[in-house]
């Protein structure tokens, strides 16, 4: 539909519309409100807090403070938490046995999040790096992670998370045809209402380093015959966009309720191209290398914190997103409030 023309100045002047706080709120086009916000948290063994020293204000948080959090969401309008695992290294191994382990750190989690607050949706992460010993999400044999041995031990993972009580899985491993594997198998299982949040289009990005500190994966190998360098081989590259809706398009085909981009403001033109294409709700994951920026920038003196915070968030909706998975879901909300 073409633009209908616009009078000239002064017969138009749009700074009319600024002139006032009210007026400003009566016609702003993107709204930031706790309901958009999913709360990125990281659990691990063992009592209390333990801080992450790349991500100034962000703790790791025992299951017992784990349930506190939820009653912290619910209290805040927070719907929902991403939940994230902190393994010590002597329970990992190659093929990232913990990961479905029905007594394990996240089963036990999601359960005392739910007892403790049954109205907050939980998130689980679909993947095997966090339980493995080389920080691959997946099965490597030969030099090379290994798409369909991956996804058969991703489907036993999503289906204890899914009988421990999450709400959302998430797959975040990026193995071609896992999201079908999963859905299959959670009718199989008679758990229909489960849902799946694909990480459908997440990128080999350099902004994931302060996470890997935080769930405790550690570095990559610099390379060998064992264990690959990095994770190009099936994360995306950051240089391709029309790619993303080809992997969306094939979430959506194997039953994914909602799509994420990862991740979340260096890829706003992919949000945006996945919104406009597929009109289904999609998310964006404000990852920890961006949160970490925003923090040290803040810490510096060269930003102020809470303004840069609440607009980074809104972009998100400016650009389409159906919400927000963030550190700093619980900071933010807190600011709506006052």
């Amino acid at each position: 539909m073409s633009q209908p023309s616009l009078a000239s100045y002064p017969a138009l002047r749009l700074r009319r519309l600024r002139q006032a706080e009210w007026t400003r709120r009566l016609v702003r086009e993107s709204r930031l409100t706790p309901s958009d916000l999913i709360w990125s948290m990281v659990v691990h063994e063992g009592e209390g807090r333990v801080p992450v020293s790349s991500m100034p204000g962000i703790e790791r948080l025992s299951i017992t403070e784990a349930a506190k959090a939820a009653r912290e969401a619910k209290a805040l309008g927070i719907p929902a938490i991403a939940v994230f695992p902190h393994i010590d290294g002597a329970g990992k191994d190659a093929v990232g046995s913990q990961a479905a382990d029905p007594n394990g750190l996240i089963a036990r989690a999601v359960k005392a999040m739910k007892d403790a607050a049954p109205e907050v949706g939980i998130m689980c992460d679909v993947a095997l790096d966090p339980f493995t010993d080389h920080g691959h999400d997946g099965v490597i044999e030969a030099g090379r992670v290994i798409n369909d041995a991956t996804i058969a031990r991703l489907v036993d993972q999503g289906l204890m998370q899914a009988h421990a009580g999450c709400d959302i899985l998430a797959p975040s491993d990026m193995m071609d045809g896992r999201v079908g594997a999963l859905r299959a198998a959670l009718e199989a299982a008679g758990l229909k209402d489960t849902l799946i949040m694909s990480y459908a289009a997440k990128y080999a990005s350099a902004f994931y380093g302060p996470y890997r500190e935080a769930i405790g994966s550690g570095k990559l190998a610099t390379g060998s015959v064992d264990n690959p360098a990095d994770k190009a081989t099936y994360q995306m590259d950051p240089a391709n966009s029309d790619e993303a809706l080809r992997e969306v398009a094939l979430d959506i085909a194997e039953g994914a309720d909602m799509g994420m981009v990862k991740p979340g403001m260096p890829y706003l033109d992919i949000v945006r191209r996945v919104v406009e294409t597929f009109s289904m709700p999609t998310f964006a994951f404000q990852v920890s290398g961006e949160y970490a920026m925003i923090m040290a920038a803040a810490q510096n003196g060269w930003l102020d914190e809470e303004r840069a915070i609440l607009e980074s968030l809104t972009a998100f909706k400016r650009a389409g997103c159906a919400g927000v998975i963030t550190y700093f879901a619980p900071r933010a909300a807190r600011m709506f409030g006052e």
